[in-house]
């Protein structure tokens, strides 16, 4: 087989390593993506004389196999699609069959019963003028080509892998830097809820928290007081993970912290990042000493939304995916994001922070978006506040009066709490076009952007507690984030009931 170099096109500058035979291929695989993928399709774009890595695209391998056509001929013009745009023309694709034996398989079955998906793969790759220059299955811990016909190469029996860790190449990967997260399947449960649907009385608190706070939201008055009370709850529960012991194994990690959150506590915030400027609000708290335990926040609040509620793990999920991404860790962010778009395909947030972060952008030119919208935000209240001072008697806003049809208010309702056969489920209030602040002779303390910093016990790094010297970014006084900008619609159409489909917000 040919010489293939592990370099993405995002990160060229790093050093690669260089594998050579179908094995080394295999042990790679892990290492190129950054996680060991479970039940998957694998497409990897190469470029040049020595099969540069290029792009990649990932996807579960569809049960049904009627459908691998379809999939095989997608995926494949995904990737050409995309190499071509950032790298040009791939001059081939190494395709990655992974399957783990079922009852009464073993590898060599599993190789036989995909070897259809591989040639569906080979007939759209060249289709669009790029070979296949080799496809693997990779099952119970061995490989086979479909494309060596050698059997001195790759042997009928498939060829052994050597235990994770142990190859050449898992050596030369850890002196390139490159990292394994774990398994794929691993990765998303720390994202999704249990498969028993975890305690009862999460559902229970969410019902509770909904029939509460939806009033609210819909209420133009009262809006901004539940934007305010989500993300000042929000505050304490990040300081509040910030001070827990560490706990290095991940499953015992969210254990703990599920049960430090409480549970009416985290279905209300839940709820209040339904809404879309609450939720990019949220989004400010992305590096620093509160990125930690803010990603901790958002996975342990995704695991909450169950049942009815599994829409609404859109909005923590895609916070996951950004603080992850914000925090330097792509392949996190990436399933994070995935796992966001399959909870609400059309959930705009996720859609476009999985485009950039696929598209090789550098996640501090979002970071100073968000920035710079804290300190107006800031401005703006100080400046909302002194107005408020000088006319204290407001006068009521009429219901029907100045009214701009272009600023709604949408409000997502759960499928439990929708007409059997309905697809709209949200709640709608005209906006006043001028709205600019909470109600009537009401302000709340303008400068607090952002929650106060975890102070550290004693003997942790100097500067984070009074005194100390200037802390970094998001490490304002006050309560929480305030200020007097409208909140806006957090989704727009809703499906008739509970799971999974096609569905629009923002």
């Amino acid at each position: 087989m040919s010489e293939h170099t592990n370099t993405t096109p995002t990160d060229s500058d790093e050093p690669g390593v260089t594998v050579r035979t179908h094995t080394e291929l295999a042990d790679a695989l892990p290492y190129l993506l950054g996680f060991q993928p479970d039940e998957s399709l694998v497409l990897v774009a190469v470029h040049g004389s020595r099969g540069r890595f290029g792009g990649r695209v990932t996807v579960g391998i569809p049960t049904d196999p009627a459908d691998w056509a379809v999939v095989a001929d997608a995926v494949t013009d995904a990737l050409v699609t995309g190499s071509t745009r950032r790298h040009g023309l791939p001059d081939g694709i190494v395709a990655f069959l992974c399957r783990e034996p079922g009852p009464g398989e073993n590898g060599t079955t599993v190789m036989e019963y995909l070897r259809p998906l591989a040639q569906h793969l080979r007939l759209a790759a060249g289709a669009r003028d790029v070979p296949v220059v080799d496809a693997l299955c990779l099952s119970d811990h061995r490989c086979w080509s479909y494309c060596c016909p050698d059997p001195a190469c790759c042997p009928p029996e498939g060829s052994a892998q050597k235990p994770p860790g142990t190859s050449a190449v898992a050596a030369a990967a850890a002196y390139a830097g490159m990292t394994v997260r774990g398994s794929l399947r691993a990765m998303q449960r720390r994202l999704l809820p249990p498969d028993d649907g975890g305690d009862p009385k999460w559902a229970t608190a969410l019902d509770t928290a909904c029939c509460n706070l939806l009033p609210r939201l819909v209420d133009e008055r009262e809006a901004a007081e539940v934007a305010e009370e989500t993300l000042t709850t929000t505050a304490d529960l990040i300081t509040r993970l910030h001070r827990l012991p560490r706990v290095k194994d991940p499953k015992a990690a969210d254990a703990c912290d599920d049960r430090a959150i409480g549970t009416e506590e985290a279905a209300a915030v839940i709820v209040g990042l339904q809404d879309r400027e609450t939720r990019d609000r949220a989004a400010e708290w992305m590096e620093g000493p509160l990125a930690p335990p803010a990603l901790r926040l958002w996975r342990a609040l995704a695991r909450r939304c169950t049942g009815a509620y599994d829409e609404y793990a859109a909005a923590p999920l895609a916070l996951a995916g950004w603080v992850a991404w914000s925090s330097g860790d792509r392949t996190e962010a990436r399933v994070a994001l995935a796992l966001a778009l399959r909870a609400d395909p059309d959930y705009l947030f996720a859609l476009l922070l999985h485009h950039a972060c696929d598209e090789g952008l550098a996640a501090e030119s979002i970071r100073r978006v968000l920035r710079r919208a804290g300190k107006d935000r800031g401005r703006e209240a100080v400046a909302g506040g002194a107005r408020v001072a000088e006319t204290p008697d407001l006068p009521e806003r009429a219901g029907g009066g100045g009214m701009s049809p272009s600023r709604r208010r949408t409000v997502p309702l759960p499928s439990a709490l929708r007409r059997p056969g309905s697809r709209g489920g949200k709640a709608v209030v005209p906006r006043p076009s001028g709205a600019g602040d909470q109600g009537a002779g009401t302000v709340r303390p303008g400068g607090a952007g952002l929650p106060p910093l975890p102070v550290r016990q004693r003997g942790g790094r100097p500067g984070t507690g009074p005194g100390g010297p200037r802390a970094p970014y998001g490490a304002g006084p006050g309560r929480g984030p305030s200020g007097q900008l409208p909140l806006r619609s957090s989704r727009h159409g809703r499906r008739a009931s509970g799971g999974r489909g096609p569905k629009g917000r923002g």
